[in-house]
């Protein structure tokens, strides 16, 4: 085990997660050597693709932020869930302690989940225009109407089929493991991580006949704003906002990087789904 690596990321910010990494530091060392111990936000030292593996103290979002940052390095990341949820950061302290020897001898293989490429574009496909904006997205990428709140028009294609044009509050664009968020809150469907889809969830639309779809994540799909109110904005997992204006287009399409989770063993996805959402459980269940 000595000759295995890891590296430590942290929200720093959020109560007592300085005091658990100082405190299990001790025992990491004896499973496998540290490269790093630094917050999640920030700049990354260059021999963290050195590392066999990341271990990501603090709740989803933490998770999420990560994946975005170190998906071009292909490290694997153990989400510790120090927050409230805990969906994808699925291990405890006790798990990380029983699960991480088997981890670094291979026992326990890290799975891959399809990321999205988000690209802002000044103008629609087809026309004169620049990249504003690029990025990736491990959740989602919801385009919220914003102040002063009235109905926005978006239109929206895959390669050079037209979809649907979205009257109403936005839409959220979802991969399987973000499903569970923005996207299942606005009426979309609930989609096995391992599946190669995206899911377009209208928010509030202004018609009946729209609905959520599940499409292929190729060819890309291009979400132009054809008329959207001053305050709305293209968000990325919730935490990335950017502006959106009349005319601008939002290209998202499969990328070429994964988020690369190592799950928690012998815990299946809709036991998750139960535990967390209770899922499948009577209103009555004790």
């Amino acid at each position: 085990m000595a000759e295995s690596r890891i590296f430590i990321l942290g929200n720093l910010t959020k109560p007592g997660v300085a005091e658990q990494i100082d405190s299990l530091q001790p025992w990491l060392r004896e499973q496998a050597e540290i490269l790093g111990v630094q917050s999640h936000i920030g700049d990354y030292p260059e021999n963290i693709s050195d590392a066999r593996l990341c271990i990501v103290f603090g709740g989803d979002g933490t998770l999420l932020s990560a994946g975005r940052d170190l998906a071009a390095y292909h490290v694997p990341l153990l989400g510790v869930n120090m927050g409230k949820l805990g969906f994808l950061a699925e291990f405890s302290v006790d798990d990380l302690r029983h699960s991480l020897g088997h981890i670094l001898a291979g026992e326990i293989q890290p799975v891959d989940r399809i990321m999205l490429k988000v690209t802002l574009w000044s103008s629609p496909k087809g026309q004169a225009r620049e990249e504003i904006y690029t990025g990736l997205a491990s959740n989602d990428v919801a385009i919220a109407a914003g102040d002063p709140f009235r109905m926005i028009d978006l239109h929206v294609h895959q390669g050079d089929h037209h979809l649907a044009r979205y009257f109403g509050d936005g839409v959220v664009i979802s991969t399987p493991t973000g499903s569970t968020g923005y996207n299942m809150s606005a009426g979309g469907p609930i989609l096995q991580p391992s599946l190669e889809a995206v899911v377009i969830t209208p928010v509030a639309p202004h018609t009946l006949s729209l609905r959520p779809m599940v499409l292929s994540p190729e060819p890309s799909l291009h979400v132009t704003a054809n008329r959207v109110n001053e305050g709305t904005k293209m968000i990325i997992d919730g935490q990335i906002p950017h502006g959106l204006s009349d005319g601008q287009t939002v290209e998202i399409g499969r990328a070429d990087v994964s988020l690369r989770i190592v799950p928690r063993p012998d815990h299946h996805y809709f036991q998750t789904l139960a535990n967390k959402l209770h899922w499948g459980q009577s209103p009555h269940h004790q």
